[in-house]
């Protein structure tokens, strides 16, 4: 069974940046298509980013092109994603999540994703 376990999220400052951890337990993270994704108060799941098992490519919503980044550490089985510039739209809760699958047509929707991570908030003060 695979466990996701996100940290690292906190309150920051507009302009600040952050870094979010996704450590993955029971199979190498390399398995798996890893995404993250978030979610803002009374508003639904958005996809955020996502590094697919086959190519290593990775894919990012237009909201945070540019000021994101998603990449994976396999020593110690971790998926980080490093956010810049943050803005306060950037507040919400973070997941991360596995799919086993790899379908690229579908990498930013949630339902393809297998397992999830319990989440981790991240507040944006102006």
């Amino acid at each position: 069974q695979v466990q996701l376990v996100e940290s690292g999220g906190t309150l920051v400052q507009a302009g600040g940046s952050l870094r979010l951890s996704c450590t993955v337990s029971g199979r190498t993270f390399s398995t798996y298509t890893m995404g993250w994704f978030r979610q803002a108060p009374g508003k639904g799941q958005d996809f955020v980013a996502a590094l697919r098992r086959s190519s290593g490519h990775t894919y990012y919503a237009d909201s945070v092109k540019g000021r994101f980044t998603i990449s994976g550490d396999k020593a110690k089985n971790t998926v980080y994603l490093d956010m810049s510039d943050l803005k306060t739209e950037d507040t919400a809760v973070y997941y991360c999540a596995a799919d086993s699958n790899g379908i690229l047509s579908t990498i930013t929707s949630g339902a393809q994703y297998d397992y999830w991570g319990q989440g981790t908030q991240v507040t944006v003060s102006s």
